[in-house]
Formats: C-alpha cells, sequence, structure tokens
C-alpha cells in the first residue's frame, strides 16, 4: 500500500522518544485513558511561513478597522454529537506529568484568564471564522492550544485553514494585546490524515503580536506568553474532579435559544468523566459538565487547578463538541480527547518551536 504520507504538501515528522519533562502528576479524578503506541507520528504544517506572508495576513484582519476580525461568525464544523459518561477506568499510556504556567505582567479587572482569546481564520468559503484558543507556556513563549479542526480543514482533506491568527483577549473587535499570525502547527498523524477525533487537538506557533496604528504599518507588540502570560500542561492525569473552561460559546441550543452572543469571555466550572460518543468514530473521549453551545466554542480550553489569584492553571483538554446527554434540548457538556502522553510527545516538540517578529 502507498504511504499516505508521501508527496504531502506537508512536512512530516516522526517522534520516536520520550520528552524530557518533569513528570509531577496533579491531584485527580477517573479520567482514564487507552495505551498509546511508544512511537507517535507529528505533522508539522506551515501556516504562514514567511514574514513577508505573516505580514499579508495580518493587514488582511487588521484592514478597514478590523472589520474581517469584526465580521467572523463561529465556525460551525463538527459542533455536535451524540455520548453518554461512562466509568470506564483504563491505564494511562505512560506516567502523569506536567508543565508549570506562566502568570502574565497584565492585570485587567476579574479573574478571568488572559491567556484566552479566539483564533481567528478562512474556511474553503473565503470567508473569516474564529474558534477559541489559549495561549500556552513554552520554550520561545509563542504555542497556542485549540482543537485539531480549527487548524486543519476537515472538510478538504490534507490542508489547513487560511489566514490563521490568535487574538488573545478579544472582545468586541478589540485586539487589547495585539494580533499574533500562526506560523506552523503540530498535530497528530492520525487527525491530519484520517480525522480521528481521539487525536483532535493542535498547538501552533506563533509569531510576536503586532497591531496597525496606520494603514499598512505592524507595530511589534511582543511575545505572546510575555504579553498575556501562559497556561502550563498536563498529560495522563488519572484522578481530576474538576474542570473551568474558557471560551466563546456562540450558537444555539438544541431548543433554539441563544444564551450566548461569542463576543466576550465565558467561563463554567463542571466535574469530568470518560465518555462514548455515537456520532463520531473515537476510542475514549472526556466530558466536562458545561452548558456552553457548540459554535464559537470549538477549541476552549480546559484547565485543571485554575487559580483565579495568578490567572492560570494546566490544560489538560481542549472542546471539540458539545452533547446534550439528558435530551432537554440543551447542551450540558463539552467533549474533549483525552490528554495523554502522545499528546505531550507533540506538546514538546512544538515548544521548542522558535518563530520571531514579522514588524
Amino acid at each position: 500500500m502507498r504511504d499516505p504520507r508521501a508527496g504531502s504538501a506537508l512536512e512530516w515528522i516522526s517522534a520516536a522518544r520520550e520528552p524530557t519533562t518533569t513528570a509531577s502528576g496533579l491531584l485527580g479524578s477517573t479520567v482514564i485513558a487507552t495505551p498509546a503506541q511508544a512511537e507517535d507520528d507529528i505533522t508539522v504544517a506551515p501556516l504562514a511561513a514567511t514574514a513577508t506572508t505573516a505580514q499579508e495576513v495580518a493587514r488582511f484582519w487588521l484592514a478597514d478597522g478590523a472589520a474581517n476580525l469584526k465580521n467572523a461568525t463561529p465556525y460551525a464544523v463538527q459542533t455536535e454529537v451524540q455520548g453518554e459518561r461512562v466509568s470506564t477506568p483504563v491505564a494511562p499510556d505512560t506516567k502523569p506529568g506536567s508543565v508549570a504556567p506562566a502568570p502574565g505582567p497584565a492585570e485587567p479587572k476579574g479573574k478571568t484568564p488572559t491567556t484566552s482569546g479566539k483564533v481567528f481564520f478562512a474556511d474553503a468559503d473565503g470567508q473569516p471564522h474564529w474558534c477559541s484558543g489559549t495561549a500556552l507556556q513554552s520554550q520561545y513563549r509563542n504555542l497556542v492550544a485549540t482543537a485539531g479542526h480549527c487548524v486543519y480543514d476537515i472538510q478538504r482533506s490534507g490542508t489547513t485553514l487560511d489566514k490563521w491568527v490568535f487574538v488573545p483577549g478579544y472582545a468586541d473587535g478589540t485586539t487589547p494585546w495585539g494580533l499574533y499570525v500562526g506560523k506552523q502547527s503540530f498535530a497528530h498523524f492520525d487527525f491530519s490524515t484520517y480525522k480521528d477525533y481521539d487525536r483532535d487537538f493542535a498547538f501552533v506557533n506563533v509569531y510576536n503580536g503586532v497591531v496597525s496604528p496606520s494603514p499598512d504599518v505592524l507595530t511589534d507588540t511582543g511575545r505572546l506568553v510575555d504579553n498575556v502570560g501562559g497556561q502550563g500542561f498536563a498529560w495522563n492525569q488519572p484522578a481530576v474532579s474538576l474542570a473551568d473552561v474558557f471560551g466563546y460559546p456562540a450558537g444555539p441550543n438544541p431548543d433554539g435559544r441563544r444564551p450566548y452572543t461569542g463576543q466576550t469571555l465565558e467561563w463554567s466550572t463542571g466535574p469530568t468523566s470518560t465518555m462514548t460518543l455515537s456520532g463520531l468514530p473515537t476510542d475514549l473521549f472526556v466530558g466536562v459538565e458545561s452548558p456552553f453551545t457548540g459554535e464559537g466554542s470549538l477549541g476552549s480550553s480546559w484547565l485543571y487547578h485554575y487559580s483565579g489569584a495568578s490567572r492560570t492553571g494546566y490544560l489538560n483538554g481542549v472542546t471539540i463538541s458539545v452533547a446534550d446527554t439528558d435530551g432537554d434540548d440543551r447542551y450540558d457538556t463539552g467533549v474533549s480527547p483525552y490528554f495523554d502522553g502522545a499528546v505531550n510527545i507533540i506538546y514538546q516538540a512544538a515548544a521548542r518551536a522558535w518563530t520571531g517578529s514579522i514588524a
């Protein structure tokens, strides 16, 4: 059989070694994962590979008073699944571990994280759309986490979404800490090639932020995590009881009601559990009790041990869809792939990638 990686426009890298991180299990839940292979393939895909391309992307979003940001609509691809909570215990594939968060210098009012924001992109229809995302701690302080299908176009096999950027703290069309153009994405080979939703996550390296004080002028605002902080990262956590979910839900419930506008960051807290899904070809997923609707909340961060004082916690999931588990026509559960050692291998590779400035 022909190797599906041959002749691809993407760059394929095989990661076959354990990452060098400190294992420090967090306290936690009944959420447990299936064993992963010793080797996991990493897909590295270019988004805006050169500074010139990145400048064009930034201008697309910032031109005309950021009109494309303001006119973007929530991404409505694969937003709902059918599923139920279960208590299936399966052994993690490696030891649990974590990477500490990096609190940011920004101190706005409230206790929500400055790391959360919207990821914007253009779909195959050429129109602007958005998902949720969050800044993560990394070596070069330039990493964003979101759902895999908020980076890869699952409606066009083997391609990424266009003009990909991240805006932390987005609210009503503003870019309070600048706009960060994605340079490249790190994802799992099984998702980018086979649409394996057990691996529906992505890490994106972004260039330094920019603002546009006047037409055709871009000013550097610095590195992402230097400006807003970066969430920690945790994997193979066997005993987590609660997760704080942050995102920008905007779509309707099955009953037609719209409890969210998608214009400001929303926060929910709920217990986690394992889940089985009937609408997607998956093995084992994690669910969190959350009233977020699907459109807009794709890519929402799940933070364990979140502190309102430091505005940081440990990323251990991202919303890839939502479910109505009790049949009352209102969504009550967000779902995420389980973050096992395979996810950590991809995170570690992305955390070592440098980007730089485009201005």
